[in-house]
């Protein structure tokens, strides 16, 4: 059997990923640029507009998504409101620091549910939309999104015409009631921009602007999970830039209700069933054995991936709890402050993935919730294809340390707070709680 972690005399690092059992090889000096706060020779003077309409997920540009399901207000005492369903005519009357609404173009559909499992909306959904559709602006926000939908797949003027509001009103009941949203963010740039690159990303927003994002998606899971009974899991996941995958270069997650639990979570709750301690013993306790780990606190840890196709930051929850929505505040508020801290130390200039794994609503065998930050820094090419062995440009040991002295730098700052670094980190052998009972 191949090591898991293997450094060899000219500084390659072979390692095979212990849960997808991915060979990688991580060759020193492919990619040793530091990360930079520097404004990007691309950048352009930023055309600065109040309210922001840079792209359909600005503030100005409301009407741009679906019917909103739930919005994140800020009040003038600094907490915040959440307000569910929203009438279309009262949009512009309170800014909304995050916007969660259906995606119109669906990865699983609703006709998927539908048809598979004669799926129906519960009376909430289906009340909410007769509201909606009854309030003029609410009809006229869905037909015009309907249409541009239609020429978006290629309808002509002619054929968008042809098609009756009855159906065009069917057509958008995947608004109300589908089970792919996005979480959107208030800003495209950062406050004060001067650039085209001062983009406001995770790792712009305050600490307390981020815990609210990731409560509010996880209250998203929570309603998608009530509504449909036949969601087993839901995808939960961060495209950061187009080079990742991202549709707008503005802040959102996206949710994505499946009724599998997909190849990846089957084979890692095998594994908890084989030996309940796996996490443990192939992640953080060997991430330690080998100096990867780089940040810390009470209740979540941090270390440099190994046997991942891009670089990776693992950030694992230490709670009991093997699901988001069951960590208490102190919790969550520990692990959105490390998954935040990561992104305020890679700034808002790397392409990124954020993904979300944890323990399927209806396993009996717990999986602590991790969330993998990838970078997407490299492309695939004809030898990966050929041999299986995927080249990351970026040793686990160069990953660490292109990340710890900026942590500190942003410690210093006042900018992160509530963490360990580096030297200063426990790393207790096994320090996730969540096989314990």
């Amino acid at each position: 059997m191949k090591p898991l972690y293997l450094i060899m005399p000219d500084g390659t690092v072979k390692q095979i990923n212990p849960f997808t059992e991915s060979e990688v090889w991580s060759v020193p000096g492919r990619n040793n640029k530091p990360i930079t706060n520097e404004v990007p020779e691309t950048a352009k003077p930023l055309e600065v507009h109040h309210p922001e309409d840079y792209c359909s997920f600005c503030q100005k540009r409301y009407y741009e998504v679906p019917p909103e399901k739930s919005r994140l207000i800020k009040l003038p005492d600094g907490s915040y409101k959440r307000i569910d369903y929203l009438p279309p005519d009262k949009y512009f009357e309170s800014v909304a620091e995050f916007r969660r609404v259906g995606n119109l173009f669906e990865i699983v559909t609703l006709d998927y549910w539908r048809k598979n499992y004669e799926y129906r909306f519960v009376k909430e959904k289906e009340e909410w939309k007769k509201a909606y559709l009854e309030n003029p602006a609410g009809m006229k926000h869905v037909l015009e999104l309907i249409n541009y939908k239609l020429r978006m797949m290629g309808k002509t003027p002619d054929e968008i015409n042809s098609i009756s509001t009855d159906e065009k009103l069917a057509m958008a009941d995947s608004f109300f009631g589908g089970c792919h949203e996005l979480i959107i963010a208030r800003r495209h740039f950062i406050d004060n921009a001067k650039w085209t690159s001062d983009l406001c990303s995770s790792g712009e927003l305050t600490q307390e602007e981020h815990y609210q994002y990731f409560k509010f998606t996880i209250d998203a899971m929570v309603d998608i999970m009530n509504s449909n009974r036949y969601v087993r899991y839901i995808a939960v996941f961060q495209n950061w830039l187009r080079p990742a995958g991202a549709s707008f270069d503005h802040l959102h997650k996206q949710l994505v209700g499946l009724d599998d639990w997909g190849a990846t979570i089957e084979r890692q709750i095998a594994m908890v069933r084989e030996n309940p301690n796996v996490y443990n013993e192939y992640a953080v306790n060997f991430a330690g054995y080998h100096n990867l780990v780089f940040a810390e606190n009470e209740n979540a840890v941090a270390f440099a991936g190994f046997g991942h196709r891009f670089p990776t930051i693992a950030i694992y929850s230490k709670s009991k709890a093997g699901r988001p929505f069951e960590l208490d505040e102190k919790e969550l508020r520990d692990m959105s402050d490390l998954v935040h801290a990561i992104h305020a130390a890679m700034g808002n200039q790397i392409p990124c993935n954020e993904e979300w794994y944890y323990t399927p609503f209806d396993s009996v065998y717990k999986m602590p919730w991790h969330v993998l930050i990838k970078w997407r820094i490299s492309i695939p090419a004809g030898f990966e294809g050929g041999t299986n062995i995927y080249i990351n440009p970026i040793t686990p040991i160069e990953l660490r340390d292109k990340l710890v002295p900026r942590l500190f730098e942003l410690r210093d700052k006042g900018k992160i707070s509530n963490l360990l670094i580096a030297e200063e980190c426990k790393v207790e052998p096994n320090p996730l709680k969540y096989y314990l009972h």
